[in-house]
């Protein structure tokens, strides 16, 4: 492990995407945390985890079977273009943020990639050495949160950073 950051030289990252509870995590950000990251020499990171592009699974199957599972293929094209469209709503997302905290006299960066979101907060907290980590609670489900993981869950065991996960009251 590195060298933990001084006072002035902590880290933020919010992760942001398409939902209500992002906002409200950076609102709740800018609002309780804004002294902090002022007086930061650097800027408050926007981050938002881009789908993958389509694609088909290949495996062992019948025909039949495979159809049913995957009765398309997308083409490259298919697939480019999916991908330049989530590239540009990740951009629009990621700018209405940035101007929120531009709102707020906090100075921040748009950083998005394309990945599973847990996957990828994880990898961009190591990778720009993360102090903090800040996340909307979407609220799942508790059957879908147990089924499929949420990405609060799995950022709070794996994240190398504290992970502040921000509940919006009902």
């Amino acid at each position: 492990m590195g060298v933990k950051s001084t006072e002035s030289e902590k880290k933020v990252m919010v992760a942001i995407d398409e939902s209500e509870t992002s906002y409200y995590a950076l609102m709740w950000v800018l609002q309780n945390l804004k002294e902090s990251i002022t007086k930061s020499s650097h800027p408050m990171i926007l981050f938002m985890a881009q789908p993958p592009a389509p694609n088909c699974n290949i495996f062992a199957a019948s025909l039949g079977a495979a159809r049913m599972f995957c009765n398309v293929s997308p083409t490259l094209a298919f697939a480019a273009a999916v991908q330049e469209r989530n590239r540009i709503i990740s951009k629009g997302i990621l700018e209405k943020a940035k101007s929120i905290c531009t709102n707020y006299g906090v100075k921040s960066e748009m950083i998005s990639v394309v990945g599973d979101a847990r996957e990828a907060l994880c990898d961009a907290v190591q990778k720009f050495n993360i102090d903090l980590l800040v996340l909307g609670d979407h609220g799942t489900a508790k059957f879908k949160r147990a089924f499929f993981g949420s990405v609060s869950n799995y950022c709070v065991f794996n994240a190398k950073c504290p992970v502040l996960v921000v509940k919006k009251p009902e």
